[in-house]
């Protein structure tokens, strides 16, 4: 275990005692928002992104310690243990040099070069190749029966051939050798595989694409890969024979580590060919798919970590507060579905109006959309971005212009995931009663209100600000997903008397189970009037209360500190600030001026240190702040609808949905979004887009190319553009 501790510390750039601690923490069961919160002097403060790293290298390096015991038996058990190999095995870091190390030693099924040593062969293939002056057929004779045939012979050194190449593709070093060697200088190739097919035209790219292998971009290789999938494309990777070079390179290298040479002695040539196979029929294709799987793994790395970014930002989206909202599900033939949700976000009224083609009731729709507008006093006017959204847009400024005493602010909402999200059994679980396709309108219009409190009933990945997001690892990507809405959730705190129950899941030390009962008994009781009531709840025994409860807030509760982060274990702290101070508690929560005129310093003791001691001041400050940023409404250009609409040179407004390792797309207001590509968002050169922009940003784009035939649009942030 010392020797993971050390490496995690290492890979981290962090002390071993923090790795140590963490560890810890984590063998009692304690939850990662907990731990960064709560327990920074334990950890030296080690955020909740730096704790998800450090989990996911243990668990990988625990696995790798199990695996590495299991092949040290095995290899015990086999009596070829020695203590050079023993070292080998335990100095391993990764398990693909671990499995090369292990496949000389695996019990493998008949192989032909098992069967070529059954039958005595293996010294043949060893006299030929310590001693190339023997000739190959009269020494292949020696292991043949007196009569036996040409046929034979030849078989008896195909027997040896086998085995020698078999002992060539595992050498461990040599191997690892030429794998890394391929890594840092090969190319990767694609070209058509089939042709005369409508579905390659979007790969049309790739055709005769060639670039260095360890400099694909996950984006590009994640195509390549779909491209590969789909039958289009066929890969390959190699390098370039130096010129003049009749052999690969490889194979030459190939013969150095064996010491063969070609020397004209008599088995020189056989010996030669006996590499070229090995390199050509096993080598070759193997570290071609070793090669692969490794680049596949490092884009999808990439690519998750893309899609969590993105996540976080769109989960903390700002939100527009508790405000009466209706919320449009716009359609053509459908029509327009209407929810209208109140500031704590129950349904108030549905409708369905159809004002588009092919029934342009236009004026009815208005009409309508007024009263219900004017009986439940809407604030805002939620539009979903789909079809027919620009379309509905217009209806809406129409509506708003009508005359008709309509205060509303319409915003156009992304309903990525919101067919899905009303389809599920969530939904149905949710509005028993409530057509399908209402559900959506219901979702649009609370997404604007709290994007959080609701987007955390979608999957993850339904949500749509990924890349490649389904060619990725599915188990790594919904890991690592529910991870960061884990961390959102808590990072932003829970009301817990108007939490649905999936909200509560996503609490620190909460289940299903345990939301269930939360609902359960709020239901049955009435709110909760103080954090010490949570404990009345079935299943929250002291364990998960410490870890769920300073993330569960009580507004207007007995406790002022019940609305807050502070923990109630940390209680005791505030009370011995305000007795020190000789202040009431509820005389210093909010007074900005007398708190930062504290030294947490001072009331520093045994159980809470000096990081404990400065958040709690920070929060007495504002307590229960929200860490989302104000929010804002986007304002796209009347009369840009369609791509058709579109000019070069245009100077538009958007909204950043989703960034990818290549640029970020933009809403502009049409149904496709555009493309600023990571070259053309910043007059400066910028590896990673993130650095620019984020998913919800606001920003103006001029538009550089329009390609209607493929729905493409590419845009500019540069400054000289726009």
């Amino acid at each position: 275990m010392l020797f993971i501790e050390k490496l995690i510390a290492t890979e981290l750039n962090i002390g071993e005692k923090q790795v140590v601690a963490t560890i810890e923490l984590l063998k009692q069961g304690v939850t990662i928002p907990f731990i960064a919160r709560y327990r920074k002097e334990k950890t030296g403060s080690l955020d909740d992104t730096q704790l998800r790293i450090l989990e996911r290298r243990l668990k990988y390096l625990q696995c790798l310690a199990e695996r590495k015991a299991t092949i040290l038996k095995s290899i015990r058990n086999q009596g070829k243990l020695s203590e050079n190999l023993k070292k080998s095995i335990l100095a391993t870091e990764d398990s693909r040099s671990l499995e090369e190390i292990y496949a000389p030693f695996k019990q493998k099924r008949h192989t032909k070069a098992q069967i070529a040593r059954k039958a005595g062969l293996e010294s043949l293939a060893n006299s030929l190749l310590n001693n190339p002056n023997l000739v190959p057929l009269e020494k292949a004779k020696q292991y043949c029966n007196t009569n036996a045939s040409t046929s034979e012979i030849h078989a008896a050194l195909d027997g040896a051939r086998s085995i020698l190449i078999e002992n060539i593709c595992e050498d461990p070093l040599l191997v690892n050798q030429l794998r890394e060697l391929l890594w840092r200088n090969g190319f990767i190739s694609a070209k058509l595989s089939k042709a005369n097919l409508e579905s390659s035209l979007k790969y049309k790219d790739y055709f005769n694409f060639r670039q260095t292998l360890n400099s694909v971009p996950s984006h590009r290789a994640l195509a390549l890969f779909r491209g590969r999938r789909d039958g289009i494309l066929a890969l390959s990777i190699d390098v370039d024979l130096p010129q003049g070079w009749m052999q690969h390179p490889f194979i030459d290298l190939i013969m150095s580590h064996f010491g063969i040479t070609d020397h004209q002695r008599a088995a020189d040539k056989w010996l030669i060919q006996t590499t070229e196979a090995a390199w050509k029929k096993k080598l070759h294709p193997s570290l071609t798919t070793s090669l692969l799987s490794r680049l596949k793994e490092q884009s999808d790395m990439a690519a998750i970590k893309i899609f969590r970014s993105n996540l976080r930002e769109i989960l903390l989206a700002a939100p527009a507060g508790p405000r009466t909202t209706m919320g449009l599900d716009p359609g053509l033939k459908t029509g327009v579905k209407v929810a209208i949700v109140s500031n704590a976000g129950k349904i108030l009224d549905t409708h369905i109006v159809y004002p588009h083609a092919p029934y342009h009731k236009w004026h009815d729709s208005i009409e309508k959309l007024s009263k219900l507008c004017i009986i439940h006093d809407v604030e805002f006017i939620a539009i979903g971005n789909g079809t027919a959204s620009r379309e509905t847009d217009r209806l809406v400024v129409d509506l708003i212009n009508s005359g008709s005493n309509i205060r509303a602010t319409k915003v156009v909402v992304s309903e990525a995931g919101a067919s899905v999200y009303s389809a599920s059994q969530l939904a149905a679980d949710e509005f028993p009663s409530l057509d399908v396709s209402l559900r959506g309108a219901v979702s649009i219009a609370r997404r604007l209100q709290d994007p959080l409190s609701e987007l955390v009933k979608i999957a993850p990945k339904s949500i749509g600000v990924g890349q490649y997001q389904h060619d990725v690892n599915q188990n790594e990507l919904a890991q690592s997903l529910v991870s960061v809405v884990q961390d959102c959730v808590n990072s932003v705190g829970v009301d817990i008397n108007t939490a649905s129950e999936t909200l509560l899941t996503y609490v620190a030390g909460l289940n299903a189970t345990i939301a269930r009962n939360i609902i359960n008994y709020r239901d049955e009781n009435g709110p909760f009037k103080d954090r010490n009531e949570i404990k009345k709840v079935p299943r929250i025994g002291p364990k998960v209360f410490e870890q769920a409860a300073g993330f569960l807030r009580i507004m207007n509760g007995i406790n002022v500190l019940d609305a807050s982060a502070v923990h109630p274990e940390a209680y005791g702290v505030v009370e011995k600030i305000a007795r020190a101070t000789n202040r009431p508690v509820r005389s210093i929560i909010g007074d900005v001026p007398f708190l930062r005129t504290l030294n947490p310093s001072n009331f520093v003791g045994d159980h809470f240190g000096l990081p404990t001691l400065c958040d709690i001041v920070k929060e007495l400050e504002k307590p229960g702040r929200d860490p989302r940023p104000e929010f804002k409404i986007v304002k796209f250009t009347d009369g840009v609808e369609n791509i058709s609409d579109l000019q070069e040179g245009m100077l538009l407004e958007g909204v950043i949905t989703n960034v990818t390792a290549f640029g970020a797309f933009v809403d502009i207001g049409i149904h496709q979004g555009g493309l600023v590509h990571v070259s053309e968002l910043s007059d400066t050169f910028t590896r990673d887009p993130r650095e620019i922009v984020k998913t919800g940003d606001i920003v103006k784009v001029i538009v550089k190319k329009i390609d209607i035939e493929r729905k493409r649009v590419a845009l500019s942030m540069k400054s000289n553009s726009i």
